[in-house]
């Protein structure tokens, strides 16, 4: 059996323990070069960017969310990513998932709005793209399934939840799962104009010291033919990847191209472990620790694009800058996979390393990405950092790149 990519071209399936998955239609031929991508992340897991108080009524919560997206205009940006599942709720009407907690302070509870229909009209007005970003298995950062709504998913299913480092977690390696949050995340697809689909850094959770991701049972019962428990939980994730990208290979609402995207952790794997891997020494590794095989989503064609966290300054030993954008360069390189680099804005004025002093930090880093054609542009993280500007930061990269109109 062989399936067609998001970039109209068959790989082989899964592997002999894979079972059959859906083929999605080819995706249609690239036309005109794609804009600059100049995005920032709009986080609203724990009230991060918005809204900055549940307390807030519609209307201000309203006005929040129109002064970011102004002053994305005004920074000269053309892409939000706006976070509408953080934490298996949902920031528009869902059948599936009940209203996200960080619209009203209690979850479940109706905020009187449609904020993913509000912010899809409000963007497209100011012609900015809206990806909705999705978290896929993340329940709640805490670990009391009373705490959720009655008819919460993870509790009418408790034997889909496994607690870890003090949250709670859909488990990947149930099937049940990864087909109810593609259905959950869908929903959205179905029923606005989003121009993409988005998923940050976490699939299966960070590694806690001294604890243990308790998937025993389903490893038991799903995991046989797999050399290892790694091995397994890699298959879980890829198959979320395929699944997603050949679903929305069928469009988005009437048939809109909706297109397809992830922002890792950047480490793919260090180059000690995997003569493939970067020149990097960095603690996590996506491949071993996270189970996101990134570098194979990229080479198989799955994903329409990739923003590799690359959250570290030039220079920095353990994961260097220049290290890692070439890196990627190369890994996209002839795969007609858009990369975008993330930048961690926030980090911009902090002491350690010495090099975020400097409010020039951010601005070198688009000057040397300039030399990888394969760049297509950045990410910021986040969106009230891109506001403040503590350090000035993005002022700085606004008038030594973007002075242009928005691309």
């Amino acid at each position: 059996m062989r399936h067609i990519t998001r970039r109209g071209f068959a790989v082989a399936a899964l592997g002999a323990a894979s079972s059959l998955l859906t083929t999605g239609a080819a995706a249609p031929a690239a036309g005109s070069p794609r804009r600059e991508m100049r995005g920032m992340w709009l986080a609203t897991v724990a009230n991060l960017d918005w809204p900055s108080s549940t307390k807030l009524q519609p209307a201000a919560q309203q006005r929040e969310l129109r002064a970011h997206f102004d002053t994305a205009v005004a920074r000269k940006l053309n892409t939000v990513f706006f976070q509408v599942r953080p934490t298996a709720d949902a920031l528009w009407p869902s059948p599936y998932e009940p209203w996200a907690q960080c619209l009203t302070g209690q979850q479940g509870r109706d905020p009187g709005w449609d904020p993913l229909d509000f912010a899809v009209r409000e963007a497209h007005r100011r012609n900015l793209e809206l990806h909705a970003w999705f978290n896929p298995y993340r329940v709640a950062n805490h670990t009391d399934p009373g705490r959720l709504t009655a008819d919460h998913p993870a509790r009418r299913h408790p034997d889909w939840v496994l607690p870890y480092g003090g949250k709670l977690y859909y488990n990947p390696g149930l099937p049940e799962v990864r087909g109810f949050v593609q259905d959950a995340m869908f929903d959205a697809v179905r029923r606005y104009d989003i121009d993409g689909v988005h998923f940050d850094d976490y699939f299966y959770p960070y590694p806690v010291a001294g604890e243990d991701f308790d998937d025993d049972e389903a490893f038991d019962e799903f995991g046989s033919g797999f050399k290892s428990r790694a091995a397994w939980r890699r298959d879980n994730i890829d198959r979320l990847v395929h699944e997603v990208a050949a679903r929305l290979d069928g469009g988005g609402r009437a048939g809109r191209r909706v297109r397809f995207g992830v922002s890792p952790f950047a480490v793919w794997r260090n180059r000690a472990t995997d003569p493939q891997g970067s020149r990097t020494q960095a603690g996590v590794q996506t491949y071993d620790d996270l189970y996101a095989d990134t570098r194979r989503w990229v080479r198989e064609g799955w994903l329409d694009y990739l923003v590799p966290q690359v959250y570290w300054p030039l220079g920095f030993s353990a994961a260097d800058y220049a290290e890692l954008v070439p890196w990627w360069a190369r890994t996209v390189n002839g795969t007609g996979v858009d990369l975008y680099i993330g930048e961690a804005l926030y980090k911009a004025g902090e002491a350690q390393p010495p090099a975020w002093k400097d409010p020039a930090e951010l601005s070198r880093h688009l000057t040397f990405a300039r030399g990888y054609p394969q760049v297509g542009g950045h990410v910021f993280f986040s969106a009230k950092e891109v506001a403040k500007d503590r350090a000035g930061a993005m002022a700085r990269v606004v008038r030594d790149h973007y002075a242009a109109a928005r691309a």
